[in-house]
């Protein structure tokens, strides 16, 4: 197709949208009862659709809006120009400043989340048009089905003042291991992960070592967020060496990491102190961690995130992915990332499976044998609800959450409580 008849993009819509969520524990206090997302809907001048998700705090939403006000008329094939595009309108709106989402990601700057699913949508539209899936637009899938990995959470049995929901309390190793045997016969996932750094870690690695009692030759993992002291990570590593597929995030920065990486053999994974492409170089010189795990809301995409791919291989680091609650479009192109990664050494998370409500039609995305089909049809392969799209778009504006704020959340349940990074 020449470049004068090519798409533009003509319309631009910014959905917040809230859906419930659980009680889900962790080391900066609990879900609060909404989950905030936002649909980015990117219209051309010839008909077509591209679809991105993201976060939906307050802040980012200024920021996303900002965006979307000046890319009328933009190439969506032309995705240097939208990063330069996204870079100039943060300057302008906010000095370039970083930003934070749920009280455990920081980044210097906003652009790569901002910009994200901008991208993402726009390889949505360019697939659209070639009648591609999006991972044909990543250099083609590699696997017809990506596996995921059944995410634990100690969580209460349900919101204080509201009813308990299906899943019930998980506060020790017999609610942890009831749970996982859910994950397991709802969705067949073949490895699981527990949020940790909610109860002292002897706790916690008695749940690990429940689980792996439980489920013989599972994969297990324990993230606690950075909630443990150097030292502490490496006793829980030396009770766990024969139980742990990997440990993520157990201290703060790539300098405690690397205190404990020279003291265990257990792989240490990572989604706190390297989400940035300017982290890696440091991280790889001290040997911090060994997996990185990938997330194209905060790496800047899709096309990004597979370079980080290309990078971690270069250094024999291993490579999964993070997840945070999300929805269909998230989840798709998820998918078709992972499906066009040749590195990805490690099933991925998702927090697919605690959503209580979703905004895509349904028929694709099933979970089979604890993984996902990768959609075949031209984009994402997925399609809006737009019925259910109103209907989350009317929870966001009666719901009264306008951020990601567990701590707060959680002092209004209990004033005593204070994050617990690094306390133990």
């Amino acid at each position: 197709m020449s470049a004068s008849t090519q798409s533009r993009i003509s319309r631009v819509v910014v959905t917040p949208v809230a859906f419930g969520d659980p009680p889900l524990l962790n080391v900066v206090g609990v879900h609060q009862p909404w989950a905030l997302r936002a649909i980015v809907e990117l219209h051309t001048d010839n008909g077509l659709l591209g679809l991105g998700e993201t976060y939906a705090d307050e802040s980012h939403l200024a920021r996303l809006e900002a965006v979307a006000s000046v890319l009328p008329g933009h190439d969506p094939y032309d995705l240097h120009g939208l990063h330069r595009l996204v870079a100039g309108v943060l300057g302008r709106e906010t000095g370039g400043a970083g930003a934070s989402f749920g009280g455990m990601l920081d980044v210097s700057s906003a652009v790569a989340t901002v910009y994200s699913p901008f991208e993402v949508a726009c390889l949505d539209l360019q697939a659209r048009e070639a009648g591609r899936p999006v991972s044909d637009l990543l250099g083609g899938a590699v696997r017809d089905r990506v596996p995921f990995s059944g995410y634990l959470f100690y969580k209460w049995a349900g919101h204080p003042g509201l009813p308990d929901d299906d899943w019930g309390e998980a506060l020790d190793p017999d609610g942890i291991v009831a749970q996982a045997k859910r994950m397991i016969d709802g969705w067949g996932f073949g490895s699981l992960k527990l949020k940790g750094g909610v109860f002292h870690p002897d706790d916690e690695c008695a749940a690990i070592e429940a689980l792996a009692e439980a489920f013989p030759g599972v994969p297990l993992r324990l993230d606690p967020n950075a909630g443990w002291t150097p030292e502490m990570s490496v006793r829980v590593a030396e009770r766990l060496a024969r139980v742990l597929e990997y440990l993520e995030d157990p201290t703060p920065g790539i300098e405690g990491m690397a205190y404990v990486a020279a003291r265990t053999d257990v792989p240490l994974a990572t989604n706190m102190c390297v989400i940035a492409f300017e982290h890696l170089a440091p991280a790889v010189a001290v040997n911090a961690v060994q997996i990185v795990l990938s997330d194209h809301h905060l790496w800047g995409g899709l096309r990004r995130s597979a370079l980080l791919g290309g990078i971690t291989e270069t250094f024999g680091m291993g490579l999964s992915m993070h997840s945070n609650s999300h929805l269909g479009v998230s989840l798709a192109a998820m998918v078709h990332l992972a499906a066009a990664s040749p590195h990805l050494t490690y099933a991925c998370d998702t927090h697919y499976p605690w959503k209580t409500q979703d905004l895509i039609v349904p028929g694709v995305l099933s979970f089979e044998g604890g993984s996902v089909v990768v959609p075949t049809g031209p984009g994402l392969g997925v399609e809006l609800d737009r019925d259910q799209l109103g209907v989350l778009h009317e929870q966001y504006l009666t719901c009264g959450v306008r951020r990601r704020e567990d701590t707060v959340y959680m002092q209004s349940i209990d004033p005593s409580f204070r994050p617990n990074t690094a306390r133990w």
